[in-house]
C-alpha cells in the first residue's frame, strides 16, 4: 500500500547537485545504492506511508440478499474507510525489467456503517436496522514494477505493473440482528475485498503519477553559495542490476545561473575503491574534476585571496622587519605597518592519488605598506605551494590534515628594488609552517559536519582516495520524517 511512495526518499537523496549540460557529457559523480540501501529506504518509507496512506475512503456498496423465511433483504454499506494499514513483510529488487516491489504480508482495518431493510408478507410494514462494523483484512499482497529512466537530464518514473490481492477478511457487526451476520459475510466479503484491492491499486497509481510530476519539477541547478551552483543533471540511463542501482550525475560546479561547459573535463573510469558496495547502503564516487570545477568557479569570481594583517609575531608586519629583505623599503617607509595581500594567481592544480589529494597552488603575495591613510603596493612575490591533503571521516564529520611538501618563490615586480630571495623564503617558510598550515589543520581537526540530503544523512561513513576518484561508502539514517499524501 505504501509501495507507490517507497522511492521518494531515495530519489530525493540522489538529487543533491545540478546545471544545464550537453547530451555528450559524462557523469563526474556516481551513486551506487545496494540492496541493503534499498531495503533501508523501503522500510523507512513504508513505515511513514502506513500513516500517510490512510484514512482511505471507499465507495458505498449495495446488495440485495435473499434470506430464507425473511425474504429479500437490501443491505447498504456506507462510510467505508481504511483506518489502518500495517506491513509485516516486503522486498525491493532491481533487475532488467525495472524496480520490483512486493508486499507479501500486510493487514488492514476498515470501519463502516451498515443498514438493511426488508418487507415481508407477514407484516405490512418495512423493517430496517442499522449499525456499524469493523473489518479486519489479513494476508494482503501488493506488487508493482517501476521504470526509472533519465529524460533530458531528469528522472522519469512510470508504472509498468501494479496489483493487490486480499487473501481473507473478517467482519464484526455492531448492532442489528445477529441472525443476519452470516448473510452479511456471505454477501459482502467478495465485494469488500475487491473494493480494497481497487482502492489500494488506484492510490498507488496516483502516488506514482504525483511522484513523477515532482521529479519533473525538480530544478536542474542547486545553489551551493551565492557564487557557485552544482550541476545535478542525470547522465545516461540508470543501471539496474541484480544487487544494486547505479546513477551518474554531471556533478560539476558552475558560476550561479551560468551554463556549465564541461567538455574541458574528461572523466576516466574509476578504479575500484577499498570499500565494497555490498557492505554499505550507498557508495558515492566523486571525480577530481568536481573539485577542479569548484576551484575554477571561485577563482573566476575573485574569491581566492587572503589579507594577512595579524600574525603571532606582529612585528613581522612592519617595515623594520623587512629592511634586510628590501633594503630600500625601510628607508622609504620607516616603521610603517604592512599587510600581505595573498591571492591565487591561477586555478589550483588538483590530483587525487592513493589515499591523498595533491595540490599545487600558485600565489601572488603583494606587500602593501600602510602609510597614513594610504595603502601602497610596493612589491609582488610569486609563490607556488605544493601540499597533500589527507581526508578522514570521524563519526559524522569530515576531518583530515594538510602536509606542506614544498614551495618556490620569485620576485614578480618591485617598486623598491631587488630583494634577497633566500631570506624571504626563510621567513615565508616559517610563516607557512607556524601560522598557515597549523591554522588549516586546526580547522580540519575540528571537522565539518557531513551534509544531510532531504531528510537523510550518512552514517558510519568511510572515505578513500584512489586514481582520480574520492569514494565515500556509508550507511544511511533518517534525520526527519516524510509524509506522503
Amino acid at each position: 500500500m505504501a509501495c507507490a511512495n517507497i522511492f521518494l526518499g531515495l530519489l530525493f537523496f540522489l538529487t543533491f547537485s545540478h546545471a544545464l549540460v550537453q547530451s555528450d557529457e559524462e557523469g563526474h559523480i556516481k551513486v551506487e545504492i545496494s540492496n541493503k540501501g534499498l531495503d533501508f529506504l523501503k522500510d523507512l518509507l513504508i513505515e511513514e506511508a502506513e500513516s500517510s496512506f490512510v484514512p482511505l475512503e471507499l465507495s458505498n456498496i449495495e446488495k440485495s440478499v435473499k434470506i430464507p423465511v425473511v425474504g429479500k433483504v437490501k443491505i447498504v454499506l456506507s462510510n467505508i474507510t481504511i483506518e489502518r494499514i500495517h506491513v509485516t513483510n516486503s522486498t525491493a529488487k532491481t533487475g532488467d525489467t525495472g524496480i520490483v516491489i512486493a508486499v507479501n504480508g500486510a493487514s488492514a482495518n476498515l470501519s463502516m456503517n451498515w443498514k438493511y431493510s426488508y418487507s415481508t408478507w407477514l407484516l405490512p410494514i418495512t423493517i430496517s436496522d442499522e449499525g456499524s462494523a469493523n473489518v479486519e483484512v489479513d494476508g494482503m499482497e501488493i506488487g508493482l514494477t517501476l521504470s526509472l529512466k533519465t529524460v533530458q537530464g531528469s528522472l522519469k518514473l512510470s508504472l509498468l505493473e501494479c496489483g493487490s490481492y486480499v487473501k481473507s477478511l473478517s467482519i464484526d457487526l455492531d448492532g442489528g440482528a445477529s441472525w443476519l451476520y452470516q448473510g452479511v459475510v456471505n454477501a459482502f466479503e467478495g465485494k469488500i475485498s475487491s473494493a480494497v484491492e481497487d482502492a489500494v491499486s488506484e492510490k498507488m497509481k496516483d502516488g506514482i503519477a504525483n511522484l513523477d510530476s515532482l521529479l519533473e519539477s525538480l530544478p536542474k541547478e542547486v545553489p551551493i553559495t551565492d557564487i557557485a551552483a552544482l550541476n545535478i543533471t542525470f547522465i545516461d540511463d540508470l543501471k539496474l542490476t541484480e544487487p544494486e542501482l547505479d546513477l551518474e550525475i554531471n556533478g560539476l560546479f558552475s558560476a550561479k545561473n551560468e551554463v556549465v561547459v564541461s567538455n574541458q573535463y574528461h572523466r576516466m573510469l574509476g578504479a575500484s575503491s577499498s570499500c565494497k558496495i555490498a557492505d554499505k547502503m550507498v557508495r558515492i564516487s566523486l571525480h577530481e574534476d568536481v573539485l577542479k570545477s569548484a576551484s575554477s568557479v571561485y577563482f573566476e569570481a575573485g574569491k581566492m585571496y587572503w589579507i594577512v594583517d595579524k600574525v603571532p609575531d606582529q612585528s613581522l608586519l612592519n617595515t623594520a622587519e623587512w629592511r634586510f629583505f628590501f633594503p630600500r623599503l625601510y628607508k622609504l617607509y620607516p616603521n610603517d605597518n604592512i599587510n600581505l595581500n595573498i591571492s591565487v594567481s591561477s586555478p589550483p592544480i588538483i590530483e587525487i592519488g592513493k589515499q591523498q589529494i595533491d595540490t599545487i597552488i600558485p600565489l601572488d603575495m603583494v606587500i602593501d605598506v600602510l602609510d597614513a591613510d594610504k595603502v601602497i603596493p610596493v612589491a609582488c612575490i610569486s609563490m607556488s605551494i605544493s601540499s597533500s591533503i589527507f581526508a578522514e571521516i570521524s563519526e559524522n564529520s569530515l576531518t583530515g590534515s594538510v602536509k606542506l611538501n614544498d614551495f618556490t618563490m620569485s620576485l614578480k615586480w618591485s617598486e623598491i628594488g631587488d630583494l634577497h630571495v633566500h631570506l624571504v623564503k626563510t621567513v615565508m617558510s616559517t610563516m607557512l609552517k607556524t601560522v598557515i598550515v597549523p591554522y588549516i589543520n586546526l580547522q580540519l581537526w575540528k571537522g565539518f559536519p557531513l551534509p544531510s540530503f532531504h531528510g537523510y544523512k550518512l552514517q558510519n561513513a568511510q572515505i578513500f582516495c584512489s586514481d582520480s576518484w574520492i569514494f565515500i561508502c556509508s550507511d544511511l539514517a533518517s534525520t526527519e520524517q516524510f509524509y506522503i499524501r
